[in-house]
């Protein structure tokens, strides 16, 4: 009898140049979505939902704390999805006042990190990168 290996699925990417005014919370939730529309059944829907909050709450951080080009790249594979957004700034995300309970700002990386997300963040020649990991089971 043969046996057949079937070669890895690969992650599917989208990278999205985004505006650089407050619109670009909106458009990288657009981005994303229509990236998740491209590639239906990759995660649960819950967990897509989950998605484009943490890209509109990455994006919303770069552009009140760094400065423009904002990019957003979003990598889909079977049990994972990357959710990376670059920016002009090379200053790294500092921990903001989001620990009080009257705290109305400082809360974006807590909550993506509530959500289940690993956050990465690293320095490119032309700004930083904020990536958020997020995984589920793939059943």
């Amino acid at each position: 009898m043969d046996t057949a290996i079937a070669p890895p699925a690969r992650p599917r990417t989208v990278h999205h140049p985004l505006p650089s005014g407050p619109q670009a919370a909106r458009e990288a939730r657009r981005s994303a979505a229509r990236a998740l529309d491209l590639h239906p059944g990759r995660c649960p829907q819950e967990t897509a939902c989950d998605i484009l909050l943490i890209a509109s709450e990455l994006v919303t951080n770069a552009v009140r704390h760094a400065m423009p080009p904002y990019a957003l790249t979003i990598s889909l594979d079977r049990g994972r999805a990357g959710i990376c957004v670059s920016d002009g700034s090379v200053s790294l995300p500092r921990r903001g006042d989001g620990h009080g309970p009257l705290a109305t700002r400082g809360r974006g990386l807590q909550i993506v990190r509530a959500l289940g997300a690993d956050v990465f963040v690293s320095r490119s020649p032309r700004g930083k990168q904020v990536i958020a990991v997020i995984s589920w089971p793939d059943g």
